[in-house]
């Protein structure tokens, strides 16, 4: 008996092989409107350069270098901590249905923020380990 798939899960590698086995032989193939509307999609995609391409529940959307920021800034404090804490909570907050964007990303997010003068490093902003909070509105870069 084949168990059915509930939400989208976020990989392959997270669904469980009960779930994998269930789908094998209910593969069909595209129809024409189908490829044709996906390729329609990927044109607009690539003809947009974006820097990101996220899921939405419409499917692949452009998005820019900044989408992201707001994220970043919520999780951020008045009080110092750790880079990879806000990457990481920020990551989490953002990973329904999927993951959205990886650390690295969101750490070169967070070095624009402390150029920006949105956040304040202590220590080196590209070190994880490296300590951020927000800025007091003085525009203050790292220290």
């Amino acid at each position: 008996m084949a168990l059915p798939l509930c939400d989208p899960l976020q990989a392959v590698s997270v669904i469980p092989e009960y779930a994998l086995k269930s789908l094998l032989g209910r593969e069909a193939p595209l129809t024409s409107e189908a490829k044709d509307a996906a390729k329609r999609c990927w044109q607009q995609l690539r003809a947009e350069n974006a820097p990101f391409r996220i899921v939405t529940k419409h499917g692949l959307t452009s998005a820019p270098a900044d989408c992201f920021d707001a994220l970043l800034l919520a999780q951020a404090m008045g009080e110092w901590q750790t880079i990879r804490l806000v990457v990481g909570n920020t990551m989490g907050l953002n990973s329904e249905p999927y993951f959205q964007v990886g650390d690295l990303l969101l750490l070169t997010r967070i070095v624009a923020l402390v150029e920006d003068g949105k956040l304040i490093a202590d220590g080196d902003p590209w070190e994880m380990s490296s300590r951020v909070r927000l800025s007091d509105g003085s525009g203050s870069a790292a220290v």
